[in-house]
C-alpha cells in the first residue's frame, strides 16, 4: 500500500521511528495525547510497512466507524475499500482491505474463533487507557495467542496517558519490557474556570447554566461532557431557548448518521453535548470552549442485591485533564469544570478498570471458552476478582453455559458466538422456540440497549419501536432473528400448549429468560414495591402504567444511593404461571420447620427464590426439622424458657464455681456454653418436644447433671457442697452466684473457727457475710483471724448495745459457737467442759 500525503499532526515524524521499532521488537507502547493523530496516521504507516492485515481495535462502535472513515478519506477513499470496519450488527469490509477497525468485543470473538489470526500481521490495541472490560480481556487472551501460536504476529498498545509501565511489561519478552514511544501533543493554552453548583441544583441546569456562560464569553463551538443519555437529554431541553446555536447531541446509542453529524464542521455555532465517547478518540471539530460535568456512567454490579447496571460517578483528574485539552486542539480555549477548585485534589488520579467493578459474567464465558475458566493462566493488566469470577460462573452453570468443572458446554459455545451477554444470549436461545425468533430478537434487541425505551412498560415499549421502526434497533434485531431462525429449539425452553403454532408473543417470558432472578410479586394489594425472586425489593416509579400487575418481570432496576429499594426501570405484567415456567430453577418445595414469633411453626412451603407461593401446616413434621427448630427457639429466647427449679439454678452456680476453680474436666455452663452443647445434655428432651410448651415444661436439672464429669462427679458435694456446716453445728446453704461463693451466717454461729474456710481443695475461700441475731448484716470478710483481732471489738460494741440478752464474748475464737441468747451459751460452755 503506497502511504498518502498524510496531515501535519504531531505523530507524524515519529512514524517511521514507530514502524521501525514494532519491526525489531514486535511489540511497543505508544503515549500519546488525543489529537496528535495516534488513531489514523499510525495504522496507515504500519500498512505501507508490512503486507499482511492491520487490525485497529477500539473501545467503542462509534470510534471504530469514526476512525476507519477518517482514514479512508485521507486515503481518497470510500470505506470499505483499503480500510473498512467492523462492529457488531455492520460490517463495511473488502476483498481490498488492509486495514480493518473492530471494537474491542468483536475481536475477542474473532480471537476465539481464530487464535492464529491467519492473515494479520499487526494488531494496533487503542486507547487502553479507558480500562475497558472488553479491552483488558483482548489483551489478555492476545498475548496468550502470542505466546503459544503467532510469536511474530506485532502488537502496538497506545495510550493517551503516561501511566505505561504495566503495560510495557505485559507486552516485553524475557524480562524485558517492550519499548515506550512518546509523543508531545500540540495544544494551544487552556484558561480553567471552577463553576460550583447553587445549592440543590440539579447537574442538567448546573451544566446549562455554564453552557450559558461558554456561549457569551467565548467563540466557536461549545463541548459539553454528561455522565450519560438521559442528562444529555435533559439538558437539551433546558437550552432549547438559544438562538443562532445548533444542539447536537453525540453518544454511542444514536444512530450513524446523528453521529456522524456531531463528527462534521456545522453551518453555524453548536454545542455539541457528549458522553465519554468524545474524550479521546473522536475529534469534534471547531470546539473552543469545553464544559465539563465532572461525571461518568461506568458499569457497576451489586452482587448481594442482584442489581447490575450502569453508575454514575466523578471522573478521575486524568480524565478531566483529556477534557479540558479538548478546548486547546485548534486554538486557545477555555474550559469551565462544574465543580468547586478544591474539590479537583480529591478526584481519584485514573479511572478504576471496568475488570475491578463490573459484571463478568460474560467475561467468565469467554475464559470458558478460551479454555481456562479461572483465567489464572493469562498475563493480565489488572486479574479479575476472584469472587466477581466466580459469581459469573455460578450465573453461567444456571443457564447450562459451562458444567460442573466449569468446562463450557455446546450450549455455552453457541451463547457465546451471538455476541451477546450470556444472560441475553439465554433469553434469545431459550425464548425463540416459544415466543417466535422475531420476538425473541425484537425483545433481546431492546434489553441490550435500554435507552430505546420510552417507558417503563416494556410491552407498550416494544409497540413504539415496532411501530418506529428506528434503525439500530431494527438492525440488530434483524440480526439476532437470523442467528436463530431453524436454530434447533433448546431442551429447556417450555413452549406453551395455547396456541396452535406453540409460538406466542410474550416478551414478558424473555425478559424472565434473560432475568429469572428478577421475576416479581407486588408485596400488597396496591402497593407499588415488589419483592424479585432473589429477594431485592424494587419500586415501580409513578405513571409507569404497570400499576395493576400483580407480577412483574423485570429487565432493568438499579438503586440509588441511600435507598434499600432498588428502583424499576423497565419491566413487563406477567404472572404467576410464566414465573414458574421462566424460572424452574428457582421453584422449591420444601417441609419448613422452624422458630417464629416465639414458638414452633411446621409448614410445606412452594417458593420461587424469596417468594412465597403457597403454604400449609405439616402435621407430622420431621423430627430431625423439629429439634433444629427447638435449637434456634432456645438460642432465639434464651435458656430461661426452660423450668429453672432452686435446685436447677444452685447446680449450675456449683458447677460454674468449679468450672471458673478448677477448670477441666468441670464444663463450662454459661448461655454460649450450654447453647453450644445442647444436645449433650438436652438432647432426650428435644427428641420429644414439639413445641415451645413442651420446652417450658423441661425440668433443667436433672438434664443438666448429664454434663457432670465422671469420676469426678462424685466429690462435688465435697469440691462445691450445697450447705456448710458451721461450729453451731447448722448446715448453712452457700451462694454460689456470688464469686467468691457467699456464706450467710449468724456471727454467734461461728465462734470458735478461727480461719476462715476455704471450698474446692482448698483453692477458694468463702466470703462470710456475718449476721446479726435479728439476720441483719453486721460484716463481711474473706479473712476471719484479721476480722476477730482487728474489726470484731467495734462489732462487739454495737452488738452488745443492740442486743443485751446475748453473750458477746472478747474473743470469740476460744469459746463454742451457739445459736441464741447468753442462756444458750453458758449450755453450750458447759457442753463443751
Amino acid at each position: 500500500m503506497n502511504p498518502p500525503e498524510l496531515p501535519d499532526l504531531p505523530v507524524r515524524p515519529a512514524l517511521a521511528e514507530i514502524v521501525d521499532t514494532l519491526a525489531a521488537r514486535s511489540a511497543a507502547v505508544l503515549v500519546a495525547p488525543p489529537g496528535t493523530g495516534k488513531t489514523t496516521l499510525v495504522p496507515l504507516a504500519l500498512a505501507a510497512a508490512t503486507t499482511g492485515r492491520v487490525l485497529v481495535a477500539e473501545p467503542r462502535r462509534l470510534a471504530a466507524r469514526a476512525a476507519a472513515a477518517r482514514m479512508a478519506a485521507l486515503l481518497g477513499e470510500r470505506v470499505g475499500e483499503t480500510v473498512g470496519y467492523s462492529v457488531r450488527g455492520d460490517r463495511r469490509v473488502g476483498s481490498r482491505t488492509r486495514i480493518e477497525v473492530v471494537t474491542s468485543g468483536l475481536l475477542v470473538r474473532r480471537l476465539q474463533n481464530d487464535p492464529e489470526l491467519a492473515g494479520v500481521d499487526v494488531v494496533v490495541l487503542d486507547e487502553c487507557h479507558e480500562r475497558h472490560l472488553d479491552a483488558d480481556l483482548l489483551l489478555a487472551l492476545l498475548l496468550d495467542a502470542r505466546a503459544g501460536l503467532r510469536p511474530d504476529l506485532r502488537v502496538l498498545a497506545t495510550s493517551a496517558t503516561v501511566a505505561a509501565d504495566r503495560l510495557a511489561t505485559l507486552l516485553g519478552e524475557s524480562d524485558t519490557a517492550a519499548p515506550v514511544l512518546e509523543v508531545h501533543g500540540r495544544t494551544f493554552p487552556v484558561e480553567l474556570s471552577y463553576l460550583p453548583p447553587l445549592k440543590d441544583e440539579r447537574i442538567e441546569a448546573h451544566v446549562a447554566r455554564a453552557t450559558r456562560t461558554a456561549l457569551a464569553e467565548t467563540d466557536g463551538d461549545i463541548l459539553v461532557f454528561l455522565p450519560g443519555a438521559a442528562e444529555i437529554r435533559r439538558t437539551t431541553e433546558r437550552l432549547s431557548g438559544l438562538s443562532e446555536v445548533d444542539i447536537v447531541p453525540l453518544h454511542g446509542r444514536l444512530s450513524a448518521a446523528h453521529q456522524d453529524t456531531a463528527l462534521r464542521p456545522g453551518a453555524r455555532r453548536r454545542v455539541v453535548l457528549s458522553t465519554a465517547v468524545a474524550e479521546s478518540s473522536l475529534t469534534v471539530p471547531g470546539v473552543r470552549a469545553v464544559v465539563d460535568s465532572g461525571l461518568a456512567r461506568v458499569p457497576r454490579v451489586d452482587h448481594r442485591r442482584g442489581l447490575s447496571g450502569l453508575a454514575t460517578v466523578r471522573v478521575s483528574a486524568a480524565v478531566a485533564q483529556q477534557r479540558a485539552g479538548r478546548a486547546g486542539r485548534e486554538a486557545p480555549g477555555r474550559t469551565w469544570r462544574c465543580w468547586p477548585e478544591y474539590e479537583h485534589a480529591t478526584l481519584p488520579a485514573y479511572p478504576e478498570p471496568e475488570i475491578r467493578t463490573a459484571d463478568l459474567t460474560r467475561l467468565a464465558l469467554e475464559l470458558a471458552v478460551w479454555g481456562t475458566a479461572d483465567g489464572e493462566a493469562l498475563s493480565w493488566w489488572d486479574a479479575p476478582p476472584s469472587g466477581a469470577l466466580a459469581a459469573g460462573r455460578d450465573v453461567l452453570r444456571a443457564l447450562g453455559a459451562i458444567d460442573a468443572d466449569d468446562t463450557v458446554t455446546e450450549r455455552g459455545q453457541r451463547m457465546a458466538a451471538l455476541g451477546l451477554h450470556p444472560r441475553l444470549a439465554r433469553a434469545l436461545v431459550d425464548g425463540a422456540p416459544v415466543v417466535g425468533a422475531r420476538t425473541a430478537a425484537e425483545v433481546v434487541a431492546l434489553l441490550d440497549d435500554d435507552s430505546l425505551a420510552p417507558t417503563t412498560d416494556l410491552v407498550a415499549a416494544l409497540r413504539i419501536l415496532r411501530r418506529d421502526r428506528p434503525a439500530r434497533w431494527q438492525r440488530e434485531a434483524d440480526r439476532l432473528a437470523r442467528l436463530v431462525e431453524g436454530a434447533p429449539a433448546s431442551s429447556t425452553a417450555t413452549a406453551r400448549s395455547d396456541s396452535a403454532s406453540g409460538v406466542v408473543d410474550d416478551p414478558a417470558y424473555v425478559v424472565a429468560l434473560a432475568h429469572p432472578e428478577r421475576v416479581a410479586r407486588r408485596r400488597a394489594a396496591g402497593s407499588a414495591s415488589y419483592l424479585m425472586a432473589g429477594g431485592t425489593g424494587v419500586g415501580l416509579p409513578p405513571g409507569s402504567g404497570l400499576g395493576d400487575a400483580q407480577w412483574l418481570a423485570v429487565a432493568v432496576a438499579g438503586r440509588d444511593p441511600g435507598r434499600s429499594e432498588g428502583r424499576i426501570r423497565l419491566a413487563a405484567s406477567a404472572d404467576e404461571e410464566l414465573a414458574r415456567r421462566a424460572a424452574p430453577n428457582l421453584l422449591v418445595t420444601a417441609d419448613e420447620v422452624d422458630w417464629s414469633d416465639g414458638d414452633v411453626v411446621a409448614r410445606r412451603v412452594t417458593r420461587l427464590g424469596a417468594i412465597t407461593l403457597s403454604e400449609q401446616p405439616l402435621r407430622d413434621p420431621d423430627r430431625a426439622l423439629l429439634a433444629a427448630a427447638l435449637r434456634r427457639g432456645l438460642a432465639e429466647t434464651g435458656l430461661g424458657i426452660l423450668r429453672w427449679s432452686a435446685e436447677a439454678r444452685a447446680l449450675r452456680q456449683r458447677l460454674d464455681f468449679l468450672h471458673r476453680t478448677l477448670g477441666a474436666p468441670w464444663p463450662a455452663v454459661d448461655d454460649e456454653a450450654l447453647l453450644g452443647a445442647v444436645d449433650l445434655w438436652l438432647g432426650l428432651e428435644l427428641a420429644t418436644a414439639r413445641r415451645r410448651a413442651d420446652l417450658e415444661r423441661v425440668d433443667a436439672g436433672p438434664a443438666l447433671r448429664r454434663l457432670l464429669p465422671w469420676p469426678d462427679a462424685a466429690r462435688l458435694d465435697e469440691l462445691a457442697p450445697e450447705r456448710l456446716e458451721v461450729p453451731s453445728g447448722s448446715a448453712i446453704r452457700l451462694d454460689y452466684a456470688a464469686d467468691p461463693p457467699v456464706l450467710a451466717v449468724k456471727v454467734q454461729e461461728v465462734f470458735g473457727w478461727t480461719e476462715t474456710p476455704r471450698l474446692a481443695d482448698g483453692r477458694a475461700p468463702v466470703l462470710l457475710h456475718l449476721l446479726s441475731p435479728a439476720q441483719r448484716p453486721v460484716a463481711v470478710t474473706g479473712d476471719l483471724a484479721s476480722f476477730w483481732h482487728n474489726g470484731w471489738p467495734q462489732v462487739r460494741a454495737d452488738l452488745r448495745g443492740r442486743y443485751p440478752k446475748h453473750a458477746w464474748p472478747e474473743d470469740p475464737a476460744t469459746v463454742p459457737a451457739h445459736r441464741g441468747t447468753a442462756r444458750r451459751a453458758k449450755e453450750a460452755v458447759r457442753k463443751g467442759e
